[in-house]
């Protein structure tokens, strides 16, 4: 009979793995925007997602925003977050104040394809001044940030005694009376000949609110492309960066994580598969399309793999004004042989058969 002091001695002296124990499954990381209840009016519509309505999202919040022709959104500025757009149809006009220089504003114009960016607390505007209905996506760089609770000027004028009104904007009683008695939100507008400023004093802002992503040269790859915009292309821009993307038919966006960002995606045109990994044996995968919205956590590996005959097309929203990204393959590619042979238990034949640079859109 072999003596406990013999049996110990024969025990292996490693430890199996940790087991990682009981975790929450991942948090559901999609949600159709497009699909929700929003406001509707006269001169258009608004839909919203924050961290109310998709509680992962606590970084970013987004709003789909339709505005019928000559139709504006009200005068307003937003005391907790940046409000970056992207023209997805149609012809806008923004004006936005800087609040460092009260003689410093801007007029720009911006068609599909066409971003803009206003820092928190710049007082702005937005206008169709086409003849078809225009569609925008609007996004935060704050997940609690509603749409319905920024500060609107006729809010703010309602809520302002008449006689305090009536100092400040210089016009007598009898008009003041007919002043809006309560936000007006969207509201029908006529499509402006000109946009020429009211103060001759007004000179141009020295910081363009405008960048035209759609007409930037795309990082090309055989299975799909990327245009980035970073602040270093948008200097304003100091709180996001921006991605148009496009995969091809059966294209596959490789493996990878971004260490730096969350990732907020909104579907424009096509189909797409997302799968996310969250470590602890935890993967999940959802099935995306126009309109939806999916939101990936720092750090979370994950791929898209294109599904369909046409093209999926999406923008993409990172809450840091700096790209990161470490794909599989530039993570593969830059170790030692052995260390890659040891690390997946396969000769040093199969390692010579791993990518060598970047794959980024698989075809």
């Amino acid at each position: 009979m072999m003596s406990a002091s013999s049996a110990a001695g024969q025990q292996s002296p490693y430890q199996a793995g940790k087991n990682p124990g009981k975790h929450e499954p991942l948090e559901d990381f999609k949600y159709d925007l497009e699909n929700s209840k929003g406001w509707e009016g006269e001169g258009g519509s608004a839909k919203e997602v924050t961290v109310e309505e998709f509680p992962v999202s606590k970084s970013i919040a987004g709003v789909s925003m339709r505005l019928k022709p000559g139709a504006i959104r009200e005068l307003h500025w937003h005391a907790i977050a940046a409000e970056w757009a992207f023209v997805i149809t149609g012809t806008v006009r923004t004006t936005v104040i800087n609040p460092n220089d009260q003689n410093s504003a801007a007029t720009d114009d911006f068609e599909p394809g066409d971003i803009w960016y206003f820092p928190k607390g710049f007082g702005h505007s937005i206008q169709n001044i086409g003849n078809e209905e225009a569609h925008f996506l609007l996004g935060f760089d704050d997940g609690h940030f509603s749409e319905f609770g920024t500060f609107s000027i006729t809010d703010w004028v309602a809520h302002t005694p008449r006689n305090v009104v009536e100092r400040n904007l210089n016009l007598p009683a009898n008009v003041i009376s007919t002043l809006p008695k309560k936000e007006v939100y969207i509201l029908p507008g006529k499509i402006p000949a000109s946009s020429e400023y009211r103060s001759s004093d007004l000179q141009p802002s020295q910081s363009a609110h405008k960048y035209r992503l759609g007409e930037q040269r795309a990082i090309e790859f055989p299975g799909g492309r990327d245009r980035i915009v970073t602040v270093k292309e948008f200097p304003i821009n100091n709180t996001l960066t921006s991605v148009l993307q496009e995969i091809y038919p059966g294209g596959l966006r490789e493996l990878h994580w971004h260490p730096n960002a969350d990732e907020w995606q909104f579907y424009l045109s096509g189909r797409s598969r997302v799968t996310v990994f969250g470590a602890h044996g935890r993967a999940r995968t959802e099935e995306f399309g126009p309109g939806q919205v999916c939101f990936i956590q720092q750090g979370f590996g994950h791929y898209v793999e294109q599904v369909g005959n046409e093209p999926t097309k999406l923008v993409i929203l990172f809450n840091s004004p700096v790209f990161e990204e470490i794909s599989i393959s530039k993570w593969l590619s830059a170790n030692p042989t052995s260390l890659i042979a040891d690390n997946f238990g396969i000769s040093n034949t199969a390692v010579a058969r791993l990518p060598k640079k970047v794959l980024g859109f698989i075809k």
